[in-house]
């Protein structure tokens, strides 16, 4: 337990003035003796003020944040509020060529209040699929879900979604779930993507009626297409569109459209948005475009660079503050000191590289 200022100088007037031993009166007072003069000698040279706590100096560390830094991952928090903090620190890496953590992020903007509960629902993804692709347009996934629209009744949207990448190739807002609207889809997505005959995709579907119709599947078989379906009553082998879906409609759904023309000016938006700025976890944090059109690999890269670059940027400014730099430099620049053995009164330095042993008086 501290004892106060004040606590302190009244200890000392009791003592002053006690009619009893020093001993006895300490004692009473549960109050060590080498304690009690530490006090009364800091009292007798500098007064009253000798008994105030000391202040303890803030320990620094060679990674802590820049207070520079903590406000341009407030700031850049401020400006996108729909993005988490994964997705600040993704985004900060890439906007100042600085490196921060998650946690590091996460811990900035909580003391900040900035941390809040989503308006959709969160959940996680269950394990990852042992068959993966490993190229765009290997395989395309493919599926309808549907809105309801006041006064319009409801209507259905067809989406093809690259399954090595999770870039949405292509979307159709359509008035009907035939086979002629899957097809349409799929025509449409085949001449955004402009693949040669040699390079068409596999293409995923549940078993649902569009997709099993005779038509659908002779137009498949037309394009040099693979038409694969998914278990009957078995949605996680369609699980990247259903998750799109999920993710999608968590986002669309907060609004209420009262036009065809009014959603499909929504799904633009957060198409464009999930394809080129939504970061992807799954896709070690790039977005679904990088991953699609292979410039994923050099910004992961990148990143790493950033990272050692500015780990050892503040190790050096650190070290240099606390005037130790040439001790540590050897440590964080990757080299390491001889071990030495000891053998009878002597040491032998021994060079862990070459082996080479060097003798060395003690």
């Amino acid at each position: 337990m501290r004892i106060s200022q004040l606590e302190k100088y009244e200890i000392i007037q009791l003592v002053e003035q006690s009619s009893t031993s020093v001993n006895k009166t300490l004692k009473e007072l549960g109050v060590h003796k080498p304690t009690f003069y530490n006090w009364y000698n800091a009292y007798l040279e500098r007064g009253y003020d000798a008994l105030a706590p000391k202040q303890r100096a803030k320990k620094q560390y060679w990674n802590q944040i820049p207070e520079k830094e903590r406000q341009r991952v407030i700031e850049l928090a401020l400006e996108k509020p729909e993005k988490a903090s994964r997705e600040i620190a993704c985004l900060y890496v890439d906007t100042y060529k600085r490196f921060i953590s998650e946690s590091s992020v996460y811990r900035i903007l909580k003391a900040q209040g900035l941390i809040q509960t989503p308006a959709f629902d969160l959940i996680r993804a269950a394990d990852e699929f042992k068959d993966k692709t490993v190229r765009p347009n290997e395989m395309w996934q493919t599926d309808f879900t549907y809105f309801k629209i006041p006064g319009w009744g409801w209507y259905y949207l067809s989406t093809v979604l690259d399954d090595y990448s999770r870039f949405i190739v292509h979307w159709k807002l359509c008035n009907t779930m035939k086979s002629e609207d899957a097809a349409q889809t799929i025509e449409e997505a085949l001449m955004k993507s402009n693949l040669h005959k040699n390079q068409m995709p596999k293409l995923l579907s549940d078993n649902g009626s569009s997709y099993i119709a005779k038509d659908f599947n002779t137009y498949i078989a037309d394009q040099n297409m693979k038409l694969i379906h998914g278990r009957p009553l078995h949605p996680q082998t369609q699980g990247k569109i259903e998750r799109y879906h999920r993710s999608m409609k968590n986002v669309i759904k907060l609004d209420v459209y009262y036009s065809p023309m009014e959603l499909e000016h929504a799904m633009k938006q957060f198409v464009a948005y999930y394809n080129f700025e939504r970061y992807h976890e799954s896709l070690q944090n790039v977005t679904p475009a990088q991953m699609y059109f292979g410039r994923a690999a050099r910004i992961i890269a990148q990143r790493q660079k950033i990272k050692q670059k500015t780990i050892l940027e503040r190790k050096r400014k650190y070290y240099s503050l606390q005037g130790v730099s040439k001790i540590y430099s050897d440590t964080f620049l990757g080299h390491s000191k001889p071990k030495k053995m000891l053998i009878g009164n002597k040491f032998y330095g021994i060079n862990m590289k070459n082996r080479n042993k060097n003798l060395i008086l003690n």
